[in-house]
């Protein structure tokens, strides 16, 4: 019989975690390197401890727990660190659910708890640093030899799931996301005395292009998504037309053809756009982050639990970054997701269903089993 977790026990650890770096308005502030992350870390630590792993905070701040020996164990975990006022469960929930599934198994007696680790990776919010320093820490030293592979569970952070009425969600990509500086140059004029006609407007071939950009890229696939969030208009004056419209594009997708078409597509556009408008426009690339596939192994697993469970289910490409992407360079890796309420997340107002958390958490356990063959 499969073990089952503990709900209550679930929710008390939650609730002890979010004491390190909690806030007045129930969010929490426990950002990587503080002194509340550094805390909660040891108190992780003495928690795998107490579950008979051998535990420890490496170098760079990450928590480790493991059975004894060499391995090579699946890993589960996430991270805890969060954004200033963030909330309770991003990243801890998979870290404490994976904390969960282990001492289920331990108490059970069950043969698969000598087969699987724990983890909980610093930075991965990229608040205080540059972001994954842990997870990518970890996959370039000696120790990633220890895993055979890695499951991280974690709230959606979006609202597909709970709109759907989906209670689980098989990640099965993590998008890459491209970004490019985007300069669009007209003239500056009276905006008073010179007719519509007459005007080189780059602030409007900017707001047309940035009015385009939901059907631009759902043109090249439904799944994609762009934005702008801050657009700079020169010389800045109610009176004066822009002649310069400074911004930058960010596209996200689950793969990397998808994000180069969307990149042509949208230039071909601009660059239209800015004819019309008597404009010249400059697209330089600034940043790309690759999309990442998950282990389609460990997507049919995951997949395979959530049919058993009779609980709604479905497939999703996650939206922002996770671990799972940096690990899944080296091992096999997946990613299960749980309904957030009303899609929020990085804010003292993330919540998910004390139900739904449970039930995550024992998906996780049975996705471990299904993976190990030992279901």
């Amino acid at each position: 019989m499969t073990p089952r977790i503990s709900p209550e026990r679930l929710q008390a650890g939650l609730a002890e975690l979010a004491g390190f770096g909690g806030r007045t308005d129930g969010g929490v502030d426990r950002l990587a390197g503080s002194q509340a992350d550094v805390e909660a870390r040891r108190w992780l630590a003495g928690q795998m401890a107490g579950l008979g792993l051998e535990s420890g905070v490496d170098q760079v701040n990450n928590v480790f727990g493991h059975p004894l020996g060499n391995g090579p164990w699946l890993l589960l975990g996430s991270h805890t660190d969060t954004v200033p006022a963030g909330g309770k469960l991003d990243g801890a929930y998979g870290v404490m659910a994976a904390l969960e599934a282990y001492r289920s198994l331990r108490e059970a007696e069950h043969p698969a708890a000598a087969l699987i680790s724990l983890a909980s990776f610093h930075d991965e919010e990229g608040v205080t640093g540059h972001g994954f320093e842990g997870s990518e820490h970890f996959c370039a030293s000696p120790a990633i030899a220890s895993i055979s592979g890695y499951l991280e569970l974690h709230i959606e952070q979006g609202p597909r799931l709970e709109a759907e009425g989906k209670d689980l969600g098989v990640v099965d990509a993590i998008v890459g996301i491209d970004r490019y500086e985007v300069l669009l140059t007209g003239q500056a004029n009276h905006a008073g005395t010179t007719p519509f006609n007459y005007r080189k407007d780059a602030g409007r071939a900017a707001g047309r292009f940035i009015g385009r950009l939901r059907e631009l890229v759902q043109g090249v696939d439904e799944r994609m998504v762009a934005n702008v969030g801050a657009l700079q208009l020169e010389p800045g004056a109610p009176n004066v037309v822009p002649g310069v419209a400074r911004f930058v594009l960010e596209v996200r997708g689950p793969e990397q053809a998808l994000l180069t078409r969307a990149g042509q597509v949208l230039g071909d556009e601009l660059q239209r756009i800015a004819g019309e408008e008597g404009c010249r426009a400059e697209v330089a690339p600034q940043t790309s982050w690759p999309a990442t596939a998950m282990f389609p192994g460990y997507v049919a697993a995951l997949e395979r639990v959530c049919e058993r469970s009779g609980l709604p289910w479905r497939r999703l490409a996650s939206g922002a970054g996770h671990d799972a992407e940096i690990l899944a360079r080296h091992v096999p890796a997946a990613m299960l997701f749980v309904p957030s309420r009303d899609g929020v997340s990085h804010s003292p107002l993330e919540w998910t269903e004390p139900r739904l958390l449970a039930q995550g958490c024992q998906a996780l356990l049975d996705a471990a089993l299904e993976v190990l063959g030992e279901s």
